[in-house]
């Protein structure tokens, strides 16, 4: 009896498959089987990627259901033609072996650009974020139209190939492709969901209707898509991000974004699939109203135009990893000529003297020290002493910081 799909060996360097790819080495391996970089001998030795198709736990019984399955979905494939989408070259069946090849992309994983870009002390920006958004949507809109989830969408499966602008969105492999939408259509029951297959999605960035149930519609993909984001902005695995007894996000702890970006953020990342956007399209609209006042998804009081005396609790703008703000030019603080230590409860009444840019700042270094909980403390102090001076207010939040000599040295780098 042959082998089963699931104990079949991985397949070694140098081996020539289907008379014509030259196995290089092995990219990558999980449920659904594995990836290669092979050449093409009969492209010059073109370098692509051969993916071998093969389930864990299929078995004989099962493989002619996976073969169909697997000729569907390569016939799908086929008829993806987008430049920002690796090319389906062929598919072919082999020693018991289903194979898929494609275009290979010669570049670097989204996860491999945010850890160069935090090596030089910084994450993704928002302006970065938007327009590579704008760039990415177009693609999943085009996938999408053609009836097919890629259900798998991380900074390991989103590319910029070397020498381009513009992203690539890899791995569709088998077991991606939803059922066809001609036929929910034909039934008289709604279609909430368009497709229902075996488990595909990394835990973290897949919703919790597609990892719980094995459900998927273009909001699920467009739910990766927006934990993408929040872990280019943040820096952060998607794990650090939520609170592990609501199982609400709170990524807003960790950058300082426009309340704008914020809020499409949110309806990308709503855990009811209806309450998230539907379309790429309709994520679109909203990213090119970013900005203008008449449409503002919120009543667009931006932290640095609220009076000194006001502090915004909405903007949470406590990155451990991003550098203190500064706008160019501007005295953040004017030291207080009081030498006396302040008392809870004994603070002068005087002229409000905190300027937003400083409160954000204390924000970020505060919380490198004791986490989320910064925007808290800050919260409690201004609040009733909103005409506290700087050094009395550096002074109250600096006795949150448990460890003395960190204490020090958070006050020396704000009065530096």
């Amino acid at each position: 009896m042959s082998q089963s799909p699931m104990t079949r060996p991985e397949i070694a360097a140098g081996t020539l498959i289907d008379n014509r790819y030259i196995i290089q080495k092995l990219l990558g391996q999980g449920g659904l089987g594995r990836t290669y970089l092979a050449f093409d001998t009969r492209r010059f030795n073109e370098p692509c990627v051969l993916k071998e198709f093969a389930p864990i736990g299929t078995g004989e019984s099962g493989l002619e259901q996976y073969r169909n399955l697997f000729k569907r979905e390569a016939k799908i494939l086929h008829q993806l033609q987008h430049p920002q989408i690796p090319k389906f070259l062929a598919c072919f069946e082999g020693d018991g072996r289903l194979f898929l090849v494609q275009e290979y992309v010669d570049g670097k994983t989204y996860s491999r650009l945010l850890g160069e870009l935090q090596r030089q002390g910084r994450n993704f920006s928002e302006e970065e974020v938007i327009q590579w958004l704008k760039n990415l949507l177009p693609v999943l809109e085009y996938v999408h139209q053609h009836n097919i989830i890629h259900r798998d969408i991380s900074p390991d499966n989103i590319m910029l190939p070397d020498g381009k602008d513009l992203p690539v969105l890899i791995d569709f492999g088998v077991g991606k492709q939803i059922a066809d939408m001609n036929e929910a259509r034909s039934s008289n029951h709604q279609v909430t969901f368009v497709g229902k297959m075996s488990l595909v999605g990394k835990v973290g960035y897949a919703p919790r209707e597609q990892i719980s149930l094995g459900l998927c519609s273009p909001s699920s993909d467009l739910y990766a898509l927006g934990v993408t984001v929040i872990v280019l902005l943040t820096g952060r695995d998607p794990s650090l991000l939520i609170d592990q007894y609501s199982l609400e996000w709170n990524w807003r702890y960790y950058t300082y974004i426009t309340d704008s970006l914020a809020q499409i953020l949110d309806c990308m990342l709503a855990d009811r699939p209806n309450k998230r956007y539907q379309t790429a399209r309709e994520v679109l609209i909203d990213l090119e109203r970013i900005g203008e006042p008449e449409v503002a998804m919120t009543p667009g009081i931006m932290l640095d135009d609220l009076p000194t005396t006001v502090f915004n609790p909405e903007f949470q703008a406590i990155s451990a990893i991003s550098p203190s703000y500064n706008q160019p030019g501007e005295t953040i603080i004017s030291l207080s000529s009081s030498s006396a230590s302040p008392q809870m409860g004994q603070i002068e009444q005087q002229q409000p003297s905190l300027k937003p840019a400083f409160i954000k700042s204390c924000q970020q270094k505060l919380a490198y020290h004791i986490g989320p909980m910064a925007n808290l403390i800050i919260e409690e102090i201004l609040a009733p002493n909103p005409y506290i001076s700087p050094d009395q207010f550096v002074e109250l939040i600096a006795r949150e910081i448990p460890d003395f000599k960190a204490a020090f040295e958070f006050k020396k780098s704000l009065f530096s």
